[in-house]
């Protein structure tokens, strides 16, 4: 099989496919049934979390080191044997960013990224990819700042692939494949962008 390309990439998300890698690097496609979004308009951060973004623990910048993110991503968990981010699909995903469709949204402190998430934006769909800390809260500073660009410009689908533990507490829920779909192309027609300039100077 030819490496994995921008053009896979693109055509794999617009039609509600995505791909992740197994441990002998090869790359298999998925499409779950159900599917796990997070609604945009509902979410809520933690009361843990208010105090966190009242007093500005954490530097917000946005794309500024995509790669280092997808490679704190990749670490292996302490509960995890290996990980689905190869150096396929950091190289793939790089270049997609490189392009303008994969984006990262950092939590740094003192100089140092302290967490982080990514994922690929297509119209008016955010795919939801993966998130890390090493520090508390800092992933969760981090994607409480993705809902914000994406309801200021106006994004209908927050995509989170499945459902599990960490995507729970940001209110995911799933929906089945075929309504998913119904969604996806809706969203996709929109003509917004991920514009995160409303921030300010943080990146």
């Amino acid at each position: 099989m030819s490496e994995l390309s921008t053009d896979d990439l693109l055509y794999g998300y617009m039609n509600g496919i995505f791909p992740m890698a197994e441990a002998d690097g090869t790359i298999y496609w998925y499409s779950p049934d159900p599917r796990a979004i997070i609604p945009i308009k509902t979410y809520k951060p933690s009361k843990s979390l208010r105090p966190v973004l009242n007093k500005k623990v954490f530097e917000i910048r946005v794309n500024f080191n995509f790669e280092e993110v997808m490679r704190g991503c990749s670490a292996p968990r302490s509960a995890e044997e290996g990980t689905w981010i190869s150096e396929e699909i950091i190289s793939a995903y790089t270049a997609l960013h490189q392009l303008g469709y994969a984006h990262s949204v950092e939590a740094w402190r003192d100089g140092k990224l302290a967490g982080g998430l990514y994922g690929v934006s297509i119209n008016g769909v955010f795919f939801g990819e993966s998130m890390f800390s090493r520090e508390s809260n800092a992933s969760k500073t981090a994607f409480y700042y993705l809902i914000e660009i994406l309801r200021f410009n106006k994004f209908s689908l927050l995509d989170t692939q499945f459902i599990n533990d960490n995507v729970l507490r940001y209110g995911a829920i799933e929906i089945p494949q075929t309504e998913y779909i119904t969604r996806l192309q809706e969203a996709l027609t929109q003509k917004v962008k991920f514009d995160p300039t409303f921030l300010g100077d943080h990146f």
